[in-house]
């Protein structure tokens, strides 16, 4: 028999039980511990009414803008006006010169006065032979005295007496109306302003040629615009027409006046969305008696929006956009849903959202595409700011 040292022995032993001897540990039988529910930050969907501004391009008009060209053709004997004249309705703006003119009117001047004197002959002709024709037929009352077909001649005299009268009253009539016609005609030699206004354009100088527009070409004389009144001219999105109240006051800003603003009321709205931008046309009135603003000039407008329905909110760090999808993170009942949503606007802190969601509804103070859907999650209610 073999006998092995006491110190040997106890070496093995402890060996052994560093290394546990082939026996199971406590931690290798335990079952694993349940992972806990992530917390989610939510905020309850809320309902009220839309109001709110955008900003949106517009272009300030003249309320009423002229070109000038002459009704006829001339050459141009003075201008009296010039670009930035401020003018009144009927103040002569250019004369012109057309000798032509003037003779055609002195010719028809002298028909006029042929055509008079002819009438007075024809007259004295008729107050003779009337007068003559009378006496026959007083006279002819005694028998024997006036043979009937003297007096037949002269009743015959007195009638065609009044039928050269008329004739000659036809050209009297037609030489008066040619010397109207003339004189009118030569009345447009004179260039007069159709409204007030200032003159914007003066494309002419004394001594040119100039005449009426041949079609849609030509260059006009002069273009008069009246500015004490402006259009505010604004192409509103086809999405915010519903809310256009007439008369409403909307306020904006020109890059003349930088933190400056203007305000003018809501004046014509045209009811037809155009087809090619997707937006209406809407005219704004601005009074403009200082003549602070100019034509022509854009101008940022702060336009109103409103909804004719209450409307649904979130913060916009709720709604979250992928490639091809746009949502919130809904947690009902514990689990995680994914709504898809399209974005309004933007209302103080918090943005519009149209979507299968409803008042009260918990969604995601963060929406992320790492939380899944049908996840179970506990909610953590955050107040609405």
């Amino acid at each position: 028999m073999i006998r092995v040292p006491h110190a040997f022995a106890a070496v093995c032993a402890a060996l052994l039980l560093a290394a546990g001897c082939g026996s199971p540990t406590p931690s290798s039988s335990a079952p694993p511990a349940a992972a806990k529910p992530v917390t989610v930050d939510v905020i309850a969907v809320e309902s009220k009414m839309l109001s709110a501004t955008m900003p949106l391009p517009g272009e300030l008009q003249p309320y009423e803008a002229v070109a000038i060209y002459p009704k006829i053709g001339g050459f141009v004997a003075s201008m009296s006006v010039d670009r930035g004249s401020v003018v009144t309705r009927g103040q002569v703006l250019a004369t012109l010169e057309a000798p032509e003119l003037i003779a055609q009117r002195a010719e028809v001047q002298s028909k006029l006065l042929g055509a008079g004197a002819q009438l007075a002959a024809a007259q004295a002709k008729l107050a003779s032979d009337d007068a003559t024709y009378q006496h026959l037929k007083v006279a002819s009352a005694t028998a024997g005295v006036v043979a009937g077909n003297d007096l037949e001649v002269s009743q015959r005299t007195v009638e065609a007496d009044r039928a050269q009268l008329t004739a000659q009253q036809e050209q009297v009539n037609a030489a008066t109306q040619a010397v109207q016609s003339i004189t009118e005609v030569i009345g447009y030699l004179e260039i007069k302003a159709p409204i007030d206004g200032v003159v914007t354009e003066r494309n002419v100088h004394p001594g040119a040629l100039v005449g009426p527009p041949s079609g849609s070409s030509g260059v006009p004389m002069f273009r008069i615009e009246m500015t004490t009144r402006l259009r505010l001219v604004v192409p509103v999105p086809e999405a915010y027409v519903a809310g256009i109240k007439s008369g409403e006051s909307v306020d904006f800003g020109v890059s003349a006046y930088p933190g400056r603003r203007f305000s003018g009321k809501i004046a014509r709205i045209a009811h037809s969305v155009d087809v090619k931008t997707r937006t209406m046309p809407v005219e704004i009135e601005v009074a403009n008696g200082a003549g602070e603003l100019a034509s022509g000039a854009f101008s940022e407008v702060r336009w109103p929006i409103e909804r004719r329905e209450p409307s649904l909110f979130v913060l916009p760090s709720s709604v979250f956009s992928t490639l091809d999808r746009t949502f919130v993170v809904r947690i009902k009942d514990g689990k995680v849903e994914w709504v898809d949503v399209k974005a309004g606007v933007t209302s103080g802190k918090l943005v519009e959202v149209f979507g299968d969601l409803h008042a009260g509804d918990q969604v995601a103070v963060r929406g992320t595409d790492e939380l899944k859907v049908g996840a179970s999650v506990t909610v953590h209610l955050v107040p609405n700011q």
